[in-house]
Parts: structure tokens; sequence; C-alpha cells
């Protein structure tokens, strides 16, 4: 009986047909993680260096917006591109469009026109006590700017699916060399590694030395972070090939090395985050907060953060595919609800963070107030919409 060799074995799993999955329980985890992360995030930002827009602050919390900031975007990117490639083979494109625009599309639209500037008016009247919501909307809608907060994330995620419905009609093995590697991070987790870094090197340190860190492009609410959407198409394109073909036996497999290693991940994950701390020590007290840092200064940041972003994506999905604890967790319970809760937010946080505004209270007594309350009032918000009569398709 003839046997197969190692590496034709991978490259026929590379080719096998998509199929239908159920839930898998510890990626829905890991996102209704990455979602309470997002309003962390934007819980403590008030009192950072970074955003410091409260009387009140507390370095820690720079710690966790450097951390958050420089991850969570992309690791969703890259979740929401894992069924994406089995999604668009199922249906047939206009179906997939259809179901794309009613998911995301819509939810944008509605929010760019409601929530987005109800959460902004909160910091406008700080500025401009007599100033009313009407005639903030209006010129917001006509004037501008008109920002997306983060909601930008649903629109740029539009667009990333019907690029890749796109690229499957061109080809469906388009994403057979990242399936590949994928399934070779079965048993070597440091490979798929090596590949995210290397792709991430490409197309972010071109972008970030050309485009600088604060150049946005915008058109109306439609924004994204010019360096840094080609990396989310990288994360989003290598989740749509890991979760092209054979799933469960590639690095996201439960019973392969990465849950295995997920305490040597935390460990070099820690490495360039250190790093990324020595370089902003550089660009302050040496060279003394310029507003054009030189190119040798992007050059070393870009590579410490697409090396901490590569790290820590696999630390926490190593971290959730170990766990074994039953459910129902909060996370769980939870998981319904994330993508709304994602969606309506902000307005919540910020309004919350201007009622606290004037009173005298430490920065880290705030921001638990505010995260507090922006999980459990949005949450409750989200849950109420959804009992709306077709409103679970959407939200």
């Amino acid at each position: 009986m003839t046997t197969m060799s190692h590496s034709a074995t991978i490259g026929a799993e590379a080719h096998a047909a998509p199929t239908s999955k159920s839930r898998n329980l510890s990626l829905d985890r890991a996102r209704t993680f990455l979602t309470l992360v997002v309003l962390l995030h934007h819980a403590v930002i008030p009192y950072t260096h970074f955003g410091h827009t409260d009387p009140a602050s507390f370095a820690g919390f720079d710690m966790i917006v450097l951390a958050t900031d420089s991850f969570f975007m992309a690791m969703f990117f890259f979740l929401s591109g894992l069924f994406t490639w089995p999604g668009i083979a199922r249906k047939a494109p206009s179906v997939f469009l259809r179901d794309r625009l009613l998911r995301l599309g819509l939810p944008f639209a509605v929010a760019a026109l409601t929530l987005i500037p109800l959460a902004y008016y909160a910091i406008a009247l700080r500025a401009e006590p007599e100033l009313t919501f009407a005639a903030f909307w209006w010129n917001t809608v006509t004037a501008g700017p008109w920002p997306s907060g983060p909601i930008w994330f649903v629109w740029v995620l539009l667009a990333f699916d019907l690029t890749a419905s796109l690229l499957y009609r061109v080809s469906a093995h388009l994403v057979d060399p990242g399936n590949r590697v994928s399934l070779r991070g079965f048993e070597q987790p440091v490979l798929f590694w090596l590949m995210l870094v290397a792709v991430s090197v490409v197309v972010y340190l071109p972008a970030l030395l050309y485009f600088g860190t604060n150049k946005w492009f915008e058109f109306g609410p439609f924004s994204v972070q010019a360096s840094r959407i080609l990396l989310y198409f990288s994360y989003f394109f290598i989740g749509a090939s890991v979760g092209a073909a054979n799933f469960d036996r590639g690095i996201l497999g439960a019973d392969g090395q990465l849950p295995k290693s997920r305490w040597s991940w935390v460990i070099v994950t820690l490495v360039p985050y250190s790093l990324m701390w020595c370089m902003i020590y550089i660009k302050r007290e040496i060279l003394g907060n310029p507003d054009h840092l030189p190119y040798w200064y992007h050059l070393f940041y870009g590579t410490f953060f697409v090396l901490f972003s590569a790290s820590i994506l696999l630390a926490i999905l190593a971290f959730f595919l170990h766990s074994k604890a039953p459910g129902p967790t909060l996370l769980d319970r939870m998981q319904a609800d994330a993508y709304g809760i994602f969606l309506v937010h902000y307005p919540i946080a910020l309004w919350i963070q201007y009622v606290l505004f004037d009173y005298g209270l430490p920065a880290i007594v705030k921001a638990a107030i505010g995260f507090v309350l922006t999980v459990i009032l949005s949450w409750g918000l989200t849950a109420a919409l959804r009992k709306i009569p077709g409103a679970s398709h959407v939200l």
C-alpha cells in the first residue's frame, strides 16, 4: 500500500472542500472577549497620556491602551475572516451580497446617522454648552467632520467581505498557501507566526513609513487609518485561509500545539511589548516628542508593533482553545449580543464620561464606573433591540 508523504498530505488537505461548521465555543468566547476589550479601551482612554481628556489620569491605563490599540482590531479582522471562504462557497453571489449588506451595511448606516453623532455631541457640548443636538447633527452630516468612531470597522469589514467574494470567483484556491501553513501550524505554531509576521512587515512597514501614524482616509463617515488598512486586510485574508478547509486540523485545532504552548506565547508577546515602550521612551525623552518622527523610528517601532500583534493573537487564542470551562459562562451568555454591544456602546461610554468629568474621583474609579455601566447598559439595550421582530438577523 502506497504511503503519502506528509507534505503531499497537507497539500491534499488544503484543497479539501470547505464544509459547514457548527459554532466553535472557543472562538465565540474569544470574539466576545475582544468586544469587552473594546469597551475597556474606550472606558480608560480619557484617563491616559494618549487621550487625556479628563483631569484625572492613571499611567497604568497607558499600558492597557498601548496593548489594545496594537492588536485588537487586527484580531477582529482575523476572526471575521475565519468563516468567510466557506460562507462564500455555500451562497450565490447575490445572496452573499444581500446578507452582508443586511448584517453590516444597514447597521453602519443607522449608527453613522444616529449613534455616532449622539456620541460626539457629548464632546462638543463640553466645549460649547449652548449647542443643540439638532444643530450639531446637521453640521456633522452636511459640513463635517463626520467621524465614524469605532464603527469604521463595520464598513471596512463589508468592503473586505465583498473583496473576498470577488477573489473567490477568480479562484477558490487563492487561500491554499495560507491554509497549508495553518495545517503545518497544528504541530509547529511558530511557522504560522512567522508567516503572519512576514506578511505584516511587508504590508505595514512601507505604509507606516509613507503615511505615518496619524493619517486617515476619510470620506464622510467612511474612515480608516491609512497605515493599517493593508495590515487589516492581511489579517482578514489569513483568517479566511485558516478557515478555508480542515479547520480543526490547523493552527486553531484544540488538540494542536498552540494551546499546549500558551505560556510560551505570553513570554514571546511581552518582548515586543516592552520594546515598544522603549521606543516610546526614546520618542518622549530623547527625541523630544516631535511632530514628525524620523524614518528609523517608524521602522523599529513598526517592527515591534507587528511582532506584538502577531504574538498576542496566538497567545489569546491559545488560552481560549485550551479552556475547557463548561458553559454557559458570562462570555457564552453575552455571545449572541456581542455584535450589538459593539455597535451601541460608544455613545453610552462617552456620555458616562461626560457625566463623570466634573467629579473629583480617581481615574481608576471613573474608569471602573464607566466600564461596568457601559457593559450593563450596552448589553441591556442590545437585548431589548433584539426583541424587535427581525432585529436578531441584523444584531
